[in-house]
């Protein structure tokens, strides 16, 4: 996610980044550009239609259109903020599930215990194979190492691995109740946090795996090309040449608030403006060493 002071007014609009809608939109601005400097061409020069011709008319269509338009778009884009800003709280939650429950385990286990080790490196590891399963990479086994050698091999990294890590901690928990190094009470009391870790994870799949719906999203694109299209049409004799750069401005911001919202939708890829899982899944790791 991209660091910036938003109290920087006059040094934003000279800031260009990988993502910026500038840079993708740039090929299709010019073409639109073209074509509008192409209708109005034709329409003056060529075809030298009178200013009461019907064309004209088509102003009044853009009129009533454009609040459509602009309701559907700030739909979309609070849509798709909504589920960039629920998957943020998401992983909220499991900074905050996993140092309480370090901190639960720490007030519990004596200091020389074995099992503050293991914990020690399950607890942050949970959270760096979720991140790695919602961007769809590969764990790598080297982040097992740290691992007592029973629960390596217990980790099938053709399986779901989050959901394996989840199992090894409850395992963990249950095998310290029967060797009596905690109470019942205490497994009761560190179970929330525990069974709170499988419930994020499929919070977040759920944003993950249920996309806007697809004939939703064509129908906006469509609606933006068809309202940019017919607009040089209905300007022309109102602007004259002035509708080249005009209606490619507009085309500019209706076109960015979609970019925009398809970026923040998927919350968890590696886009520059979605969510910073491995500095968030770093910083669960310095904390639950820290605590435990």
């Amino acid at each position: 996610m991209i660091a910036h002071d938003p109290k920087a007014w006059f040094s934003w609009p000279f800031h260009f980044h990988r993502s910026d809608t500038v840079r993708r939109l740039f090929p299709w601005i010019l073409a639109v550009c073209v074509y509008s400097g192409l209708i109005a061409w034709l329409e003056m020069e060529v075809w030298q239609l009178s200013e009461n011709s019907r064309l004209r008319n088509i102003t009044v269509m853009h009129t009533l259109l454009g609040f459509v338009i602009s309701f559907l778009l700030v739909f979309r884009t609070n849509t798709a903020y909504e589920r960039w800003w629920e998957g943020r709280k998401l992983w909220g939650a499991l900074t905050n599930n996993s140092r309480n429950l370090a901190m639960k385990l720490s007030a519990i286990l004596p200091a020389e215990d074995l099992n503050r080790r293991f914990f020690r490196q399950a607890i942050p590891m949970y959270a760096i194979a979720l991140k790695n399963h919602l961007r769809s990479e590969d764990t790598r086994l080297e982040l097992f190492d740290d691992l007592p050698p029973e629960a390596q091999q217990k980790i099938d990294l053709d399986k779901h691995i989050p959901n394996q890590i989840a199992a090894l901690m409850l395992r963990q928990v249950h095998d310290m109740l029967e060797e009596k190094r905690i109470t019942g009470e205490q497994l009761l009391f560190l179970n929330a946090e525990l069974q709170s870790f499988t419930d994020i994870c499929g919070a977040c799949e759920r944003i993950k795996n249920t996309p806007i719906p697809y004939s939703y999203s064509v129908f906006i694109k469509k609606f933006i090309l068809f309202y940019v299209a017919t607009l040089p049409f209905g300007f022309v004799f109102t602007l004259g040449y002035l509708v080249i750069p005009i209606v490619g401005f507009i085309f500019y911001v209706l076109a960015s608030l979609e970019l925009i919202a398809e970026e923040i939708e998927e919350p968890f890829g590696a886009d520059e403006n979605d969510l910073p899982l491995g500095k968030m899944a770093r910083g669960i790791q310095v904390h639950i060493h820290e605590l435990i």
